[in-house]
């Protein structure tokens, strides 16, 4: 809670993964992947309760033993790989409401496939959502390599601007303006965005921005690779 708001953090975690699959229960270093974001999620001082909504009972089984709350399971219609994830939020939340016969004012949805963000950076979103009455806050990372300016067509075998036009003596990080993409890891919303409005975006979205370490998103086995190395360097550091 923070300022008599009531917080709900809820992971999405079907079990339906087809690039890796069973990803969100897939190891890290002897460890759940799913497993990493519940541990950070149960150190926020401001959330009041958490579930994760899952279509599977090894996902559920998993997430119960790291301390999260798995209090239904998702229906089929809303766990295939083309629902989309607000209408897994908003079951979510109403379900759980009508569970607990409580409301709450702000709702987290805390991915499961970004494992190396911590309970700073949760609470901190939260944070800013409360203090700027944003619809939503969403946690981004600047771009370099991918910067905007450096992405190209081609059109008739010939490689051409995209975008912007590219002056190759700019360095990567003199590159202007800045360029920011969702990193898949935190989105903090208010009641009314979700519940009116069916978005986990909304009108007025604030940044919260996260460095590329803590900002590996987890889509391929190489992401795997990544994060494991990552997390032995933090370990030995």
């Amino acid at each position: 809670m923070i300022n008599n708001k009531k917080i709900l953090a809820i992971t999405l975690a079907r079990g339906g993964s087809k690039t890796v699959p069973k990803k969100n229960i897939k190891k890290i270093l002897g460890k759940p992947l799913i497993a990493y974001t519940i541990e950070e999620v149960l150190k926020s001082k401001y959330i009041d309760d958490y579930i994760v909504s899952t279509d599977s009972k090894e996902i559920a089984k998993v997430s119960i033993k790291y301390g999260a709350k798995v209090p239904f399971y998702r229906p089929k219609n809303i766990s295939n790989d083309k629902a989309a994830p607000q209408d897994a939020l908003y079951h979510g939340l109403t379900k759980y409401e009508k569970i607990t016969k409580q409301k709450f004012d702000y709702i987290l949805e805390i991915m499961c496939t970004n494992p190396l963000k911590n309970v700073s950076d949760i609470d901190k979103c939260i944070e800013k959502l409360h203090k700027t009455k944003a619809d939503t806050v969403i946690s981004v990372q600047r771009l370099f390599d991918h910067h905007p300016i450096r992405i190209k067509k081609i059109e008739n075998d010939l490689i051409k601007d995209f975008v912007l036009p590219e002056n190759e003596r700019t360095r990567r990080q003199d590159l202007r303006p800045e360029a920011y993409i969702r990193n898949g890891s935190i989105y903090a919303i208010s009641r009314l965005t979700l519940i009116e409005h069916k978005s986990k975006i909304g009108k007025i979205s604030r940044p919260y921005i996260m460095p590329e370490e803590r900002s590996i998103n987890i889509d391929e086995k190489i992401d795997f690779i990544l994060a494991e190395n990552i997390i032995k360097q933090k370990i030995g550091s």
